[in-house]
């Protein structure tokens, strides 16, 4: 059985801890928030407030995950190792995790204070887990399919997508462990939507405890991705009902971690489910007491 502690930066999540990962986009052209926090300051201003919301983790992107004008290695390091630093020395208990493929830019923002590399693509870079072992910071281990960087999935097929999505996300971290990557900063993510069909990821969270019975601590990025728009037939700005459905559904089958835009709303929904799993006591409980 794999550590049950999850060690990240200066913070320790046990298994009933379940830790929000608030999105900051350092990209003028994100899906969702359509760069509104490309700018510094704006990038700045929104950490203030997930974390004031209640975000454990802050994940900070320069690359968006969909296509688009090119953003060679340099220039992500330009959008994020700088504002790595600048909230590391802002906020020095907050765990920093940084959205990237790329060994180079794993490299500077670790140098920079990061404490988490977030790769959404599955170990397309296989120097990544060296640059997280030496650094003797964390990584996400995901399952992105066949699929290269920025790119969408056309006619993806699987005899079992959850079974491919556990010998991917397991190989990698396995991988990471024997390259000297604390077992303890390990994270494995099924990667909602990357390389995968609505049904696919549909089936990914009804099964998701499989991926939790690994004892690899589980991340999902459920944030308005388009399985849920499918789904319900929503557009970009009206999934937030959906992801929160599909939230609570994950953290009652064991996911740790959740990487979101609302914050507040998924600690919220968080808390609740906690609760009722008897891993946390209501905040006041004066209801037939008195």
């Amino acid at each position: 059985m794999k550590p049950s502690v999850l060690r990240l930066g200066p913070r320790e999540f046990t298994v009933t801890d379940r830790v929000v990962m608030a999105i900051v986009n350092r990209t003028p052209d994100s899906f969702y928030d359509r760069g509104a926090t490309f700018a510094e300051e704006k990038a700045m201003q929104r950490v203030h407030e997930v974390v004031a919301e209640g975000a454990d983790i802050v994940d900070i992107g320069g690359v968006p995950a969909g296509p688009g004008a090119d953003v060679d290695a340099a220039e992500e390091i330009d959008r994020t190792a700088s504002f790595v630093a600048a909230v590391r020395a802002a906020y020095p208990r907050v765990v920093i995790s940084v959205d990237t493929y790329r060994h180079e830019v794993a490299r500077a923002v670790c140098a920079a204070g990061a404490d988490l590399i977030n790769d959404p693509w599955g170990g397309v870079d296989d120097k990544l887990a060296g640059v997280a072992a030496e650094f003797d910071v964390g990584i996400v281990c995901a399952h992105a399919g066949p699929m290269a960087p920025r790119t969408r999935p056309f006619r993806v097929a699987y005899d079992d997508v959850v079974a491919e999505v556990l010998k991917h996300t397991v190989e990698l971290a396995e991988k990471a462990e024997s390259t000297g990557v604390d077992p303890h900063r390990i994270i494995i993510d099924p990667a909602h939507d990357f390389g995968k069909n609505t049904w696919h990821s549909l089936e990914v969270t009804r099964r998701l405890g499989e991926l939790v019975a690994t004892g690899w601590p589980v991340l999902v990025s459920l944030s308005n991705k388009d399985f849920v728009g499918e789904t319900l037939d929503a557009p970009v700005d009206d999934r937030v009902t959906g992801t929160l459905a599909t939230t609570s559904v994950c953290a009652w089958l064991g996911a740790r971690v959740y990487r979101v835009h609302q914050t507040r709303q998924t600690r919220q929904v968080l808390d609740m489910v906690a609760s009722i799993a008897g891993d946390r006591p209501p905040r006041r409980t004066t209801r037939g007491l008195a």
